[in-house]
């Protein structure tokens, strides 16, 4: 029975997996936003590391043709300013990866063991040096490279040093002229995205409370409401390229300025109903799991459900308000909305009292006399 179920539980990661794949695959092909943006981005990596290889290894002939694709790869960042922050980055501790393997080369005499004694280490602990940002583990690989390449002179070095600085203007080169990233619409994207995701969980929530074994789906709510905090961390990230995206870009001359996006403060007010979702989920889902809990009776679940179908028609409506026009409109049916929701609330609250009130005459009913 253990197996079974552990069979059954990786079968609907799987499901949900390939869902969230499919999801993100159709939105990257018929719309723009996220998706599509971190496809551009991979197709850029590799086309620079294939023009990397060309110059490199097909053109010059070099002996370690492999630095430059491997560096023009790590060119490609999230904004053009990233770019040049981590080719600096990368070139130093690459050039001092080189010349300290190099060194130990030659100090040990061609010694693949001895040089990787003396230089692994030391490579290591530099790479942790916070200047060097993310990039730190680039010296010790690169290191290995030169000293399993074999004998090393002052010809093989500058051809590696060469070689790291092709792949570092190439990849510079593709993201700050080819689509280069400007990040105008990221963050209104982002948080619309949000928005769509906790109305498709609301929804989705309301219509399985709305049956008899609406619990039996509390697991696949639970990883949907899990996603959520995912975009949220999405959107503050989509904040930070927005800001960073415009430095020292040339695309944002190039391009039209979109309009300013969403206020901050709607970042801490979706974030808290990002939070009041997941926690309802996760109680959801210990219903279903605990055999020994009691569930609520079926009508509280069907006004439940109402809650979160008029929640989810609010929701409809923030979207509407992000993405279009006519917002004077579109605020006045966010407020009958809103009302919709609160009398909807008002009812489970009501329904809630007056069950509690009937337990507590039937407790004193129940109660022997004299106590």
């Amino acid at each position: 029975m253990a197996r079974e179920a552990w069979w059954m539980a990786a079968w609907r990661w799987i499901v949900l997996e390939w869902g969230e794949v499919r999801r993100s695959a159709r939105s990257a092909l018929v719309e723009a936003g996220p998706e599509r943006d971190t496809l551009v981005q991979s197709l850029k990596a590799a086309a620079a590391a294939i023009a990397a290889w060309a110059v490199s290894g097909w053109w010059f002939q070099a002996p370690m043709a492999l630095l430059a694709p491997w560096t023009a790869i790590a060119m490609v960042g999230s904004t053009v300013y990233q770019s040049v922050r981590t080719g600096v980055q990368q070139f130093a501790i690459i050039a001092l990866g080189t010349l300290w393997a190099s060194a130990a080369m030659v100090f040990t005499h061609d010694r693949t063991m001895a040089a990787m004694l003396l230089t692994l280490p030391f490579m290591m602990l530099l790479g942790n040096y916070r200047r060097f940002g993310s990039q730190g583990i680039y010296g010790a690989t690169t290191a290995l490279f030169v000293i399993t390449g074999g004998v090393s002179n002052t010809s093989t070095v500058g051809h590696r040093l060469l070689e790291t600085l092709i792949g570092a203007v190439i990849g510079l080169g593709v993201n700050a002229f080819v689509l280069p990233p400007v990040h105008l619409r990221s963050v209104r994207d982002r948080l619309l995205r949000l928005v769509r995701e906790t109305e498709d969980v609301l929804g989705a929530m309301a219509e399985g409370l709305g049956t008899e074994d609406g619990l039996d789906k509390s697991e696949g709510w639970h990883h949907a409401a899990g996603g959520l905090t995912v975009s949220l961390q999405n959107v503050s990230e989509a904040r930070r390229w927005a800001m960073e995206g415009s430095r020292w870009n040339p695309g944002g001359r190039l391009r039209r300025k979109g309009p300013q996006p969403p206020a901050f403060a709607e970042d801490a007010r979706w974030g808290r109903v990002c939070t009041r979702v997941l926690a309802l989920t996760r109680t959801l889902k210990g219903l279903n799991d605990d055999s020994e809990l009691l569930p609520p009776s079926p009508d509280f679940f069907r006004l439940l459900s109402e809650v979160l179908d008029q929640a989810g028609h609010v929701c409809a409506v923030e979207s509407e308000l992000l993405s279009g026009s006519g917002k004077g409109e579109l605020r006045e049916r966010r407020d009958a909305a809103f009302r919709e929701a609160w009398s909807a609330i008002g009812s489970l609250s009501f329904f809630e009292l007056a069950t509690d009130r009937v337990t507590v005459r039937e407790a004193e009913r129940a109660r022997p006399p004299g106590c």
